[in-house]
């Protein structure tokens, strides 16, 4: 079995925890915060972990494989480069860095180093975001339109970095995930209320190659918690809603069609509205943490390339970090650096 030590412990690092400790493939051999509460309500779930609070412990432990890193974001780079230099394979939360050259550093670590590198963008370990990439595949939905992400809540509020790099991972990760063609350009405007300097929602706008444009709305200043991702295509449309309990997955018989009307004096073409039913697709769930743990475990054991791997993970950052140029300069278009 692999030997896992997590590295943080607090609101999301303790889900890893859980996660792994119920692994078949490996076992929670440490785990590294430098509170002593998190480290006690991490000893629930891994009795037979050491506890430490220095991260360099965790780097000269020999029996240490792997490492998940669920620290601040700002951490995220040289925590990863430190762990893959010290022959860890690595695990670390989204988003891999903060700028595209510490993320292409961390990269660059893990091939010097001959370790796997995964980054956490859980949506994409998703069952019904897996199945919505199936569907747009088999053409089911026709030429995509475009798509728009929700991702809005009250709370939970962070100082060191604002809503759209809190939360937009997750979106611009399922999107790029969703839509085979390169993005060519980002728009983003956003408002400050709670803290200044610190955005807490952040209207974002994708303009593919092709096309395509996707919408991404992220707040955590809203009265209602909602996670909706919809696909609109020339054949059907289709709708997650995540916050459901059950039927997360919508896809509609509904769009647009040409028509003709022939009179006796001329030929007209006109639009007309189709509706049809509304599907619900059965999905068996997984729990996306529970995939995505497993799933980094196999790759290390089978030593192949991760779905989220490190280069996937740079395209996420370059799109995030062009919308953050566009959210300093007041909204005005910027270039996604390929």
């Amino acid at each position: 079995m692999l030997s896992v030590a997590i590295v943080g412990s607090g609101r999301w690092g303790i889900n890893h925890v859980r996660a792994f400790a119920r692994s078949p493939l490996g076992r929670v051999t440490a785990v590294c915060d430098p509170s002593p509460p998190a480290l006690e309500r991490a000893r629930t779930f891994a009795p037979r972990a050491r506890l430490l609070t220095r991260y360099e412990d965790v780097l000269a432990s020999n029996d240490i494989d792997a490492v998940v890193l669920a620290t601040p974001a700002k951490l995220h780079a040289d925590m990863a480069e430190a762990a893959l230099a010290a022959g860890k394979h690595v695990l670390v939360e989204k988003p891999l860095a903060l700028h595209t050259h510490d993320a292409e550093r961390v990269v660059a670590a893990a091939a010097r180093a001959g370790k796997i590198l995964m980054v956490g963008h859980l949506m994409l370990y998703h069952p019904v975001v897996t199945h919505m990439r199936r569907v747009i595949e088999s053409g089911e939905l026709g030429k995509i339109h475009y798509l728009y992400s929700l991702r809005v809540n009250l709370g939970v509020i962070r100082r060191d970095e604002n809503a759209m790099w809190s939360l937009g991972p997750h979106d611009v990760s399922m999107i790029l995930h969703l839509v085979d063609a390169p993005p060519e350009s980002v728009t983003a405007r956003g408002g400050t209320y709670l803290q200044p300097d610190v955005p807490d929602v952040v209207f974002l706008n994708i303009r593919f190659s092709t096309g395509i444009v996707a919408q991404v709305q992220n707040s955590w200043l809203d009265p209602r918690k909602e996670r909706r991702l919809t696909v609109v295509g020339s054949r059907k449309m289709m709708e997650m809603d995540d916050v459901r309990p059950d039927g997360k997955l919508k896809i509609f018989d509904k769009g647009i069609r040409s028509e003709t009307d022939l009179d006796f004096t001329e030929y007209t073409e006109f639009l007309s509205i189709r509706s049809g039913a509304i599907t619900t697709p059965e999905i068996p769930m997984v729990e996306p943490l529970v995939a995505e743990c497993h799933h980094f475990l196999d790759c290390i054991h089978k030593n192949t390339t991760p779905l989220t791997d490190g280069p996937s993970a740079v395209r996420v950052v370059r799109v995030l970090e062009a919308a953050q140029r566009s959210l300093t300069a007041d909204g005005a278009p910027m270039p996604v650096e390929l």
